[in-house]
């Protein structure tokens, strides 16, 4: 079911059923339609909404005592709702939006401002969108029936494929580690596929490890697990789980989240009608369970990126456990003239509407810092008095 707003316990734990009283992260005006946590920042969440907005959020260490209504960044630039958001793997601050307008938007967080517009190369609702071990390229796949591998900064599409499955229903596609790219979608008859694709031109590296994948499906019962290899028939199923209700939607969590103390190997986050389950994957010894993962630092900045440099994620060892760094205030400075470099574009003059925006802007701002100010109070306070009295 989408929603408004984010009990801010499901960010916290511990499991169990929601007080009704919960405080909310809220701040759109229509329902969320999809979120992503920032892999460099434990404490920050993007949000996408049909009010047409995407909404970057700093979540405390503490649970506050009211809603999280302001946001730190609100961007703006899609004309339909937004129903798909992906984090950069490797660059600090970069958002990728894809919205009912068929256009992607890549977004600087740090400053608020869009540094890429990709709206010509689909010309039906995206389903989804998937970046490659290193950012340099994404996977698309859209209701006209192709498979796209594009380069956002040359504003490219470098490989297409049409029809990877046959069937109407729509079709997921995601990166896999080596530049590979894994599909799942229906035949003619609507059975449901799977496929693992070599697309040119796409350069491969070569890897000592393999790949597991998870597979489900809404309105599904089970989980099914499958490991990819280099040797026939590469894709390999390995083991399947199953439970009587069926999920409404299904979280992931990242490797260094894990309990490595229990030999934990995955671990979901089921959503059922009224409750979310958390489900692990725990194996009986950790041999080889836990290659280095990507951490929490960037490797690039927004702007090396934007100019075309590429990196690795720089990854972390698992091996005692991760451990968590310190939370970090995710910053936001808007560009002004002086900032900005030269300007695009001959600038036009701002008409009563823009100075009215610009004005709620800034209201905005003064109305953030206030709410983090009353945070802040109400968090010291919160060791003397949690519930509420003297």
């Amino acid at each position: 079911k989408s929603i408004n707003s984010l009990p801010i316990s499901l960010l916290y734990g511990p499991t169990g059923r929601v007080d009704k009283n919960i405080p909310l992260v809220t701040g759109h005006t229509a329902p969320v339609l999809d979120i992503d946590w920032c892999p460099h920042n434990d404490n920050v969440i993007a949000s996408a909404s049909e009010d047409t907005t995407v909404m970057v959020w700093q979540i405390p260490d503490y649970i506050p005592m009211r809603n999280l209504t302001e946001p730190v960044v609100t961007l703006e630039g899609h004309s339909k709702r937004v129903g798909i958001l992906t984090w950069h793997p490797t660059a600090r601050n970069i958002l990728l939006s894809a919205g009912g307008d068929n256009v992607i938007i890549l977004w600087n967080v740090g400053t608020g401002e869009a540094l890429l517009t990709l709206d010509d190369l689909h010309t039906d609702l995206i389903y989804n969108v998937c970046w490659n071990h290193n950012g340099s390229l994404f996977v698309t796949t859209c209701k006209d029936k192709h498979l796209r591998i594009i380069d956002p900064r040359q504003h490219l599409v470098v490989a297409e494929k049409f029809k990877p499955h046959e069937g109407a229903r729509p079709v997921r596609a995601i990166f896999m580690a080596d530049g590979k790219v894994f599909t799942t979608g229906f035949s003619k008859m609507s059975e449901r596929q799977l496929a693992l694709w070599d697309l040119e031109p796409i350069a491969l590296q070569e890897m000592d490890t393999s790949n597991g994948i998870y597979l489900c499906g809404k309105g599904d019962s089970s989980i099914r697990y499958f490991e990819i290899t280099d040797e026939a028939p590469y894709v390999h199923y390995l083991s399947t789980y199953s439970s009587k209700e069926p999920q409404r939607g299904m979280g992931f969590m990242p490797k260094r989240g894990l309990d490595v103390s229990k030999c934990e190997i995955a671990r979901f986050f089921k959503l059922h009608e009224r409750k979310c389950e958390p489900i692990g994957y725990d194996r009986s010894t950790k041999d080889d369970l836990y290659p280095d993962t990507p951490g929490p630092e960037p490797a690039l900045e927004a702007d090396e990126w934007l100019s075309g440099k590429d990196a690795e994620p720089i990854l972390v060892s698992l091996r005692d456990g991760y451990v968590p760094v310190k939370n970090r205030e995710l910053k936001v400075t808007k560009r002004t003239s002086w900032t900005a470099g030269p300007p695009r574009a001959t600038a036009k003059p701002r008409s009563a509407l823009e100075e009215l925006l610009e004005e709620i802007r800034s209201l905005r701002q003064t109305v953030q810092a206030h709410e983090k100010r009353i945070s802040d109070l109400e968090n010291k306070l919160w060791p003397v008095s949690p519930n509420g009295t003297d």
